[in-house]
């Protein structure tokens, strides 16, 4: 997925805009009600996340279980969350290794822990 296929996915299905509140290219994905984000777009070098080569790379910073984020970082195309809480947040790599449907599931994943909690 690239990050416009990610913008055009979570537009679809959770009415949301891309949010700048730095600069373009790191873009926010915020719930329209709460403001809380669920998913964070950046470019950042390669270098940054141990990767070899010069340049740089999008990636995906999603809210995720601890468990689960622990299992997927031992797999190609993940990482611990860059400039977040390692523990909470994991990072995704979009330069294809991660099949698209996997990306998908787990901003959907990151919506749903990221969203308001109901009072009781």
């Amino acid at each position: 997925m690239t990050r416009q296929d990610i913008f055009t996915y979570v537009k679809t299905k959770y009415r949301t805009d891309p949010d700048y509140p730095w600069s373009d290219p790191n873009a926010v994905l915020r719930h329209a009600n709460s403001r809380k984000w669920y998913g964070l777009v950046m470019e950042v070098g390669r270098d940054r996340l141990g990767l070899p080569g010069s340049g740089t790379v999008d990636i995906l910073n999603v809210k995720c279980d601890p468990a689960m984020s622990g299992f997927l970082r031992t797999r190609e195309g993940f990482h611990p969350a860059y400039h977040m809480n390692k523990e909470k947040w994991l990072t995704i790599r979009l330069d294809g290794t991660v099949p698209e449907e996997e990306i998908k599931n787990l901003i959907d994943l990151s919506y749903d822990l990221t969203a308001e909690k109901s009072k009781k």
